[in-house]
């Protein structure tokens, strides 16, 4: 809508009027909305919080990006952080103080030409630049100008003869065009005499991180250069572990297994050299040398499942081998074997770049080929620095300039079992294959990865956790083992957002959350972020395992190795079966004892004491019976926990489902539900509408009983018993049914026209052309003359139900004549006997109930035509037999709840029969009440229904 006319827009003025609630939420101008928000925060008008909150969000409804809600930060100070906070940054500022003092001396001290024989010499006064002397040839003739021609010469004179000469002249003069179509040769030696060593190790690191490039690339050739530059600055274990893996992509064996051969005399025992080299002999024929390498990495990793794989094809190729050694010869299966592993090759580059994943080359220590395996998130990653860290050792070709790994935790023992930072997430395991010199993939492996990710339910319960809740965490989940963090770190914190915002008591939850987006923001890089998350985590569960490990983790990326010592041996003193931190630990070790001495350990924080019900892995005594106790009750408020989230989820499907008018599917859903909660009368009342819809009216009445059980006031329930009453055409209790529903709330219109639908169906019956046949069963009744004056309208279908013979074969009802024992068989006797005009069943009902719980029975049933059928039983019936239970149970009647309502409803023949009642209960004489005590009686139902 527009705002305001043109005039008030071209002097860009705001009336006051439209600094008004009204006026802000029904304008849909975003830039007058700006304007208004703009004067009401200069305070030209006054100063109104409220009205500039409410403009805020209206703008933010219409525009969320726009540039008014910006608001101005102000920069940080001291004050901005918490006492925790300030004294790290501190810390972080002193500590880069000390490095760069440190760094500084070095530099002083470190001469500045280390190879002077290659530099050339400084220029002093001595030297003299030779200046070349230019002389002018002697053989070198002036060139005289052309004289002038005469007119006539003009006429000999051949234009194109001479163009041709021109153009002959240019053609000779110019030199030859060389076109390359090839790439230009990279130079593999790299000139490094004039470096120092810091200078060596960085141009190392940026030769080997293009390597890591064009290896990403699938370019071996461009990734062997590279390589190669690196090494011949400085020899590297990674370097020659990546060199290895690209000359296995380009199938040069021996140029791989020499490189192998060369990383094992550098650091012996290194595992993923061990791995590149079983793989070349494997393909060199070597099987047995293989089979020895793969053994020796299944001693130190006896979980690492590439080199499992590894092992399971080197046996059935040795079996293999076997067979055609006595069959057909060692060359025919020495030729089926490599053209296995080139399939295997061949497949997995096409699979892995359709997922677009990037894949990664060796590296050069051993905890690096670590098995990645299925955890719970992927959780943990570590960072490594040191400087022999390459795409193997810690620089993948997706790696970061610290040279990351990423890794996942595993199952069982291994389950915390950190893997580098670079290494990728779940779904993409088969990379393994790649850094530990392996085979490209087993593409069935990928693609019962991905029938497995597919059956992902991600509506399933987690923990205490609301359905929306559940569902973003789960798809948090999901997206994390797909490898997208970014967008697994938007739904943690939608999910962490609406945690708070919702105010759930379940600290374990929320501290899971926490944790699992702080996993995302480890694997893109974003340590800080990290370790704000499992901090808060921690608070939430202290000493919990993975938070500690990812905070470590993050600590020592940063380079903060104290703080991540202390947070690995805090792991290890909670399970001393984490691999990672064991390796982490020796480590930050050395690190710490290269920068600050011998007393390291003076400068380290202190390292908190975990208690012995955080330890895993020790041995427990035997529970006490309190403690016993104590587990009990967590559990059974665990499982309370679990089946009121699997009630809710149950609930909203069954209610889904009857929105999309699926009531037999809705009808599973609220079963489920009540076997987990049988006292919720909503569910009664939901199942009896899907009994309704699908005409199964009895079930549906037995539903709306259940629920005015637990909730005798339920409209809905005497609503739907009402049309189920309908379906069976018991017009008389479907009408009371609907009264009561107007009794309770008289707006509701649907029970209105219900009523009037019914009360038409019930005069139809009346007036049936049966009607003349009512006398004939009345004969068979003791008390027929008298019933057949009072009820002159009962067809013979009635009448039937009154005889002896049928008034044990009620199917609405139970017995009247048994003794109620609950307001709802009372409830069920008196409707059943409303019904059919049964005086004789109403008259025994009436004797088995005491006076006193009669108002307590009756309250829930209690409408103008049950009154008014009580009255006639009261006056007919009991009076001349047992006046003193009429006068009791008049006494006790007018107490029941709602009974002035249904005396003012009364119609004139009913007050009437009430006013002859008492009539007749004043000429009986009893000892046990007077004429006073009738009078006053009588004066609380005549005088209360006039």
């Amino acid at each position: 809508m527009s705002c305001l006319s043109g005039q008030e827009r071209g002097t860009n003025k705001v009336p006051v009027e439209h600094l008004d609630y009204s006026f802000i939420e029904k304008c849909t101008d975003v830039r007058y909305l700006e304007k208004i928000l703009r004067i009401l925060r200069s305070g030209e008008e006054g100063i109104f919080p409220h009205l500039i909150e409410y403009c805020e969000k209206h703008i933010r409804k219409l525009d969320p990006k726009s540039r008014a809600l910006r608001k101005e930060k102000p920069p940080a100070t001291a004050a901005s952080f918490t006492k925790e906070e300030w004294s790290q940054i501190t810390d972080e500022l002193k500590t880069w103080e000390e490095e760069i003092k440190v760094n500084e001396v070095k530099i002083k001290q470190t001469p500045l030409l280390c190879n002077e024989e290659n530099v050339p010499p400084v220029r002093g006064s001595h030297c003299s630049i030779q200046v070349k002397s230019y002389s002018i040839g002697a053989n070198k003739t002036k060139k005289n100008a052309a004289p002038p021609r005469d007119y006539r010469d003009w006429d000999k004179f051949d234009v194109e003869k001479e163009c041709a000469k021109i153009d002959g002249d240019i053609t000779e003069n110019e030199p030859a065009v060389i076109i390359n179509h090839g790439l230009p040769k990279i130079r593999r030696k790299m000139d490094t005499a004039a470096l120092t060593e810091q200078e060596k190790i960085q141009l190392a690191d940026r030769e080997k991180d293009k390597g890591n490039e064009a290896f990403r690339s699938n370019d071996y050739q461009e990734a062997v250069a590279y390589y190669t530059r690196s090494l011949s600055v400085l020899p590297t274990v990674a370097a020659y572990n990546n060199r290895a893996q690209a000359e296995i992509k380009l199938q040069h064996w021996h140029s791989a297994l020499a490189d192998c051969q060369k990383v094992l005399e550098m650091e012996p025992g290194n595992l993923k050299a061990l791995l590149r080299r079983a793989t070349v002999n494997k393909n060199l024929g070597d099987l047995q040398i293989a089979c020895d390498d793969v053994k020796t990495v299944l001693c130190s990793e006896p979980q690492n499942m590439i080199a499992k794989r590894l092992l399971e094809e080197l046996n059935t190729l040795m079996r293999k081998n076997t067979h055609g050694v006595a069959s057909k010869g060692k060359k025919i299966s020495i030729q089926e074997v490599e053209e296995e592993c080139e399939e295997l090759e061949q497949e997995l580059p096409s699979h892995k770049q359709a997922k677009g994943f990037s894949q990664r080359v060796g590296g050069d220590s051993s905890r690096s080929t670590a098995p990645k395996e299925r955890g719970d998130m992927g959780n943990t990653h570590k960072k490594s620095h040191g400087r022999n860290e390459g795409v193997g050792g810690g620089g993948s070709p997706h790696a970061e300039p610290q040279h990351a790994w990423r890794g996942k935790g595993g199952k069982n023992a291994n389950k915390y079992k950190v893997q580098p930072n670079g290494e990728a997430p779940d779904s993409d395991r088969d990379k393994d294959k790649l850094s530990n010199g392996n085979c490209r993939g087993q593409p069935n492996d990928s693609k019962k990865t991905e029938q497995a990710e597919e059956k992902v339910n991600l509506d399933a319960p987690a923990g205490a956790l609301p359905p929306p809740l559940a569902r973003l965490k789960n798809e948090g989940n999901q997206l994390f083992k797909n490898g997208q963090f970014a967008d697994a770190l938007e739904k943690y914190s939608q999910a962490i957002t609406g945690f708070t915002e919702a105010g759930i008591d379940s600290p374990e939850d929320l501290s899971i959350l926490y944790s699992n987006r702080a996993a995302c923001y480890l694997k893109d890089g974003n340590s800080t972020d990290c370790i704000t998350d499992c901090t808060r985590a921690l608070e939430l569960q202290p000493f919990s395992l993975k938070p500690l490990l990812r905070r470590a983790m993050a600590y020592e990326s940063l380079e903060r190795y104290q703080k991540a010592y202390v947070d690995y041996k805090t792991v290890l003193q909670i399970d001393m079966s984490v691999q990672a931190a064991h390796d982490s630990i020796n480590r930050i070790t050395r690190l710490l004892i290269e920068q600050n001495g011998p007393e390291w350990r003076e400068k380290l924080p202190e390292i908190p004491v975990v208690p012995l019900s955080a330890q895993r892995h020790r041995v427990e005594a035997p529970p006490t019976a309190e403690e016993a106790q104590a587990r009990a009750e967590r559990a059974a408020q665990e499982a309370a926990k679990r089946a009121e989230a699997q009630f809710t989820v149950l609930k909203m499907e069954g209610n889904d489902f009857v929105k999309k008018g699926q009531y037999q599917e809705a009808l599973g859903k609220y079963s489920k539900c009540l076997t987990l909660k049988p006292d919720e009368c909503a569910i009664y009342t939901n199942r009896a509408l899907c009994y309704v819809k699908l005409e199964r009216f009895s079930e549906a009445k037995q539903d709306c009983d259940s629920a005015l059980r637990l909730e005798p006031s339920n409209k809905k329930a005497f609503y739907r018993r009402a049309l189920a009453n309908k379906g069976l055409k018991n017009y008389v209790a479907c009408s009371s049914d609907l009264k009561e529903v107007l009794q309770l709330d008289p707006t509701v219109q649907e029970a209105e026209r219900e009523l009037e639908e019914v009360t038409m169906l019930l005069k139809n019956s009346q007036d049936s052309p049966d009607k003349p046949r009512r006398n004939v069963p009345i004969t068979e009744v003791e008390e027929g003359d008298e019933e057949e004056t009072q009820a002159p309208s009962r067809g013979p279908e009635e009448v039937k139900e009154n005889s002896p013979g049928s008034q044990n074969h009620c199917s609405d009802g139970p017995d009247a004549n048994a003794q109620p024992t609950n307001a709802y068989d009372f409830g069920q006797a008196l409707n059943a006997a409303c019904s059919r005009g049964d005086v004789a069943a109403c008259t025994e009902l009436l004797r088995s109930t005491s006076p006193e719980k009669l108002p307590l029975y009756i309250c829930s049933h209690l409408d103008g035509h049950t009154l008014s059928f009580i009255i006639k039983v009261l006056d007919t019936h009991l009076m001349e037999t047992d006046p003193k239970l009429v006068y009791q149970h008049l006494s006790h009647l007018h107490t029941a709840d709602r009974f002035s309502v249904v005396l003012m409803l009364l119609d004139d023949n009913e007050r009437l029969q009430m006013t002859q009642l008492f009539e007749h209960l004043s000429a009986v004489e009893c000892e046990d009440f007077s004429n006073t005590d009738i009078q006053n009686l009588a004066s609380k139902y005549i005088r209360a229904s006039v």
